[in-house]
């Protein structure tokens, strides 16, 4: 039995559900019932329930995208802040390979970057790339700083609220996992769009979040409300790499590789045959439906 509803906000030690639910991230099990361990709101999915924290800090992990400011720079690596307890830093190398030159000519202490993290190690080291699509420094623009679990909202489903958001306000809208949101655009559009990731972040939690930022967009950039409101939605998370993908074309590849070769080998032995009974009239070959030959005594 399930005591609460998705997007319910919960409290620690308060029971969400009994043991033939999962037990998630930000929940515990005792005595046969699951409960929260924190305060946050439920997120539940196929029988497993979790809590999503209401605040918390940015926990990197590898593959992630975050927006880092240079607060150092030293002698072989830049130290990033990225929004996060754990210290990040961008090697030399993955810069310029094994190029040498001055690190502040290139980034210097308060430039801002859009990264990848590399590699997180044991004491949570993180380390940074730029090796993607747009990855770099930032020329102009705002940070607006959001808590790091609400990004998925801000973001919507399939992109959709951070595309509604971009359309209208003609801004260029990049967002990191670690919760900081690059900005540019026009002067009144980029405070604009702040005030709006302002009020998903504040308002993550409820229904019908979409169209209320839409009638916000529409009501201060036309000055009346949209004709439709045919926005979805739907809260959905940040979606990992589908490697299971990648996985299933290797193994067609090789079943289809497998193929060729036991039609090439079956040919050869038909080949061989041919030649060795070439005198025997007794043989015949035919042709089938399926592509591949028989042989039928007579």
């Amino acid at each position: 039995m399930i005591y609460v509803e998705n997007k319910d906000l919960v409290i620690p030690g308060e029971v969400l559900a009994d043991d033939e639910y999962y037990s998630g991230r930000g929940t515990f099990k005792e005595d046969g019932k699951i409960c929260s361990s924190l305060m946050g709101l439920v997120s539940l999915r196929n029988k497993k329930i979790r809590v999503i924290p209401l605040k918390s800090k940015y926990v990197p992990k590898k593959g992630d995208v975050v927006i880092g400011k240079i607060k150092d720079v030293r002698f072989s690596m830049w130290d990033v802040d990225i929004n996060s307890p754990y210290s990040g830093i961008l090697p030399a190398f993955e810069v310029f390979g094994r190029e040498k030159k001055e690190l502040n000519k290139v980034f210097d202490v308060g430039d801002v970057l859009f990264l990848r993290v590399v590699d997180v190690d044991e004491v949570k080291k993180v380390k940074l790339g730029l090796k993607g699509r747009g990855m770099g420094k930032f020329r102009g623009g705002i940070i607006v700083d959001i808590t790091p679990t609400k990004v998925p909202r801000l973001i919507g489903k399939k992109g959709s609220m951070i595309n509604m958001i971009k359309d209208k306000t003609n801004c260029k809208i990049i967002v990191g996992q670690n919760g900081l949101v690059w900005v540019k655009g026009d002067e009144d559009m980029e405070q604009l769009t702040k005030e709006i990731i302002h009020m998903i972040e504040a308002e993550a939690h409820t229904s019908g979040l979409t169209n209320k930022v839409k009638n916000k967009l529409y009501l201060v950039i036309d000055g009346e409300l949209p004709q439709e409101d045919d926005y979805s939605d739907d809260y959905e998370e940040l979606e990992k790499p589908k490697l299971q993908n990648f996985k299933e074309e290797l193994e067609q590849e090789e079943k289809e590789e497998q193929s060729k070769k036991d039609s090439t080998d079956f040919y050869k032995v038909i080949e061989e045959l041919k030649k060795k009974n070439k005198k025997d009239k007794h043989l015949s070959y035919g042709n089938n439906s399926g592509n591949s030959y028989i042989l039928n005594n007579r």
